[in-house]
């Protein structure tokens, strides 16, 4: 959720030494008021959940919206919309009954057919849907996407207003942590027409069904608040009246404002970490996150050669790097971050061969030999590129430490930074508009598969369109087979391939560290999202 899933703004934990007190205060002001005040690092691109793709949008819509299942802190779910589930003896058919006392904020029941007319949106072609390819494995979705069927035909049907049937190709292991995530939610059908192209695009231009609703958003403000949805059928386990969000990108200033008592909690930047670990209310959240570098491989001739693609990635110092951002920031080696997955007993990525992830190592020498070897296949004698990444503090020094890295390394290769705000990264990232950019994944659920479909040939999340026959064909054998022990094989294979080629360069994995007033109670944080359905303040 995503991962995000979902794409971060990179960096949010990253900034210089700040001179700080370890020291805050201990209460809100909005805490009589049962309100909290929250902080964003970054705009919120969209709330068309078709349509959403980052760590910003998801947050709202799992407190705005609700599907079948919630999901909980430790990785399982419990049910919302849907109050039983009944599976076929060949795990392709799930009967889901709904419960008959939601309603949209709007007034509307939410039925069976929400869920039929948002699945079919979001896999629909015209829709666009970069998330459309979690429906692959649901039947005829892949179909519908590439044109060779109608929305109409996949395979989910309503069977009167609240029982809801699901028909797949095959079977899907992590099908039940689909069902908790925003893409799968569903969508008022009445709303959608009525905003037309406006939907989404602000708060006023949508309805809810979930824990809160949304109000003062405009589509490119800086604060909103969160308000108690009084349609919600489980109203009485929501505790708050609201939550006021404000994006604040800059560490110090979040800091200042949460201990003037302006905000409730504060993520911090690597000094912060340090200097703060003894503060009451200190905690670390696992991410779930990669942030790595995508190549502009379908735009950028040069970027196309591996040997360039290998030099570039072996001339960056992770160490270095993680110690300048600090924290709790660890180097990767593998897409996939470690902790998401075990496997009879041990972490997923020690399946993947070390051999493969040579290139995330740095090696001034072979970097060298790599660059030599492209130059001459390319027949250039210097090379010069762009790294694009977002505008905040700690994305502008982790970007000018990889300029330093590169330079120093590559004396032939010129590095341009460009640091723009997250929703104008994302959009010229989903557009190609870069040479090099800095990205990151969180999982959207806890499993590689949420990382390794991003890099298929045909995904919209590759923004560097790196392709490769033998990877799309293992990712493909990793959904078919029956075989748990071969599913881990062929997906422990893919990474090895994808890795190998250089098809992106891992830099590192984080864990976001956070200041949370004690007296807060309830909160989840599922990998770097904030579910306040439960939250409290005492």
């Amino acid at each position: 959720m995503k991962k995000t899933k979902t794409f971060l703004a990179a960096g949010t934990l990253l900034t210089a030494a700040l001179a700080l007190t370890a020291c805050g205060g201990s209460s809100s002001s909005s805490s009589s008021k049962k309100e909290l005040n929250w902080e964003e690092s970054a705009e919120i691109p969209t709330m068309d959940l078709s349509k959403a793709t980052d760590s910003a949008s998801f947050t709202q819509l799992i407190n705005t919206m609700e599907g079948l299942y919630r999901a909980k802190s430790d990785g399982s779910q419990e049910k919302a919309m849907a109050t039983s589930e009944k599976i076929s003896k060949d795990g392709k058919t799930y009967t889901f009954t709904l419960r008959k006392d939601n309603k949209w904020s709007n007034g509307d029941p939410v039925t069976a057919q929400d869920f039929v007319y948002s699945w079919r949106r979001t896999v629909d072609p015209k829709t666009a849907s970069q998330y459309a390819y979690l429906f692959e494995g649901i039947k005829n979705a892949m179909d519908i996407q590439n044109g060779k069927k109608k929305p109409e035909t996949l395979g989910i049907k309503a069977v009167g207003k609240y029982k809801l049937v699901v028909t797949l190709d095959r079977r899907i292991p992590y099908f039940n942590n689909l069902m908790a995530f925003g893409s799968f939610f569903p969508q008022n059908e009445k709303a959608v027409k009525k905003y037309g192209s406006k939907y989404g695009t602000a708060s006023k231009y949508m309805v809810y069904n979930g824990p809160y609703v949304m109000s003062g958003w405009t589509g490119s403000n800086l604060s909103w608040k969160l308000k108690k949805n009084p349609y919600y059928w489980d109203k009485k386990n929501v505790k708050l009246d609201a939550v006021n969000y404000s994006v604040q990108k800059t560490p110090s200033t979040a800091y200042n404002l949460y201990q003037s008592n302006k905000l409730d909690a504060v993520s911090l930047d690597a000094e912060q970490s340090k200097q703060l670990k003894s503060v009451k209310g200190y905690k670390l959240y696992p991410r779930g996150t990669t942030f790595y570098i995508q190549f502009n491989q379908a735009k950028n001739k040069y970027l196309q050669n591996a040997n360039i693609r290998k030099a570039l990635s072996m001339a960056i110092n992770r160490q270095s790097l993680t110690k300048v951002l600090g924290g709790s920031n660890t180097v990767a080696h593998t897409l996939t971050p470690e902790k998401l997955t075990t496997v009879n007993g041990k972490d997923y990525t020690s399946l993947i061969s070390k051999s493969d992830e040579a290139y995330t190592y740095y090696n001034k020498k072979q970097a060298q030999k790599y660059l030599k070897q492209g130059l001459k296949e390319l027949g250039v004698s210097k090379l010069n590129f762009k790294l694009l990444s977002d505008d905040t503090d700690g994305a502008k020094k982790s970007t000018e430490a990889m300029q330093s890295n590169i330079e120093e390394t590559l004396p032939q290769v010129s590095i341009t930074t460009q640091n723009l705000p997250f929703k104008t990264r994302l959009s010229r990232t989903d557009a190609g508009n870069f040479d090099m950019v800095v990205t990151a994944w969180g999982a959207d659920f806890n499993d590689p598969i949420s990382f390794l479909d991003l890099l298929t040939t045909t995904n919209a999340q590759n923004g560097g369109k790196w392709s490769n026959k033998e990877y799309d064909k293992l990712i493909a054998a990793s959904k078919t087979t029956g075989s748990d022990s071969e599913r881990w094989s062929d997906l422990s294979k893919a990474e090895g391939v994808l890795l190998k080629d250089v098809g992106i360069s891992p830099l590192y994995s984080s864990t976001s560290a956070w200041i949370v007033r004690p007296n807060i109670k309830g909160l989840v944080n599922l990998r770097d999202h904030w579910d306040f359905k439960y939250a409290s303040v005492n």
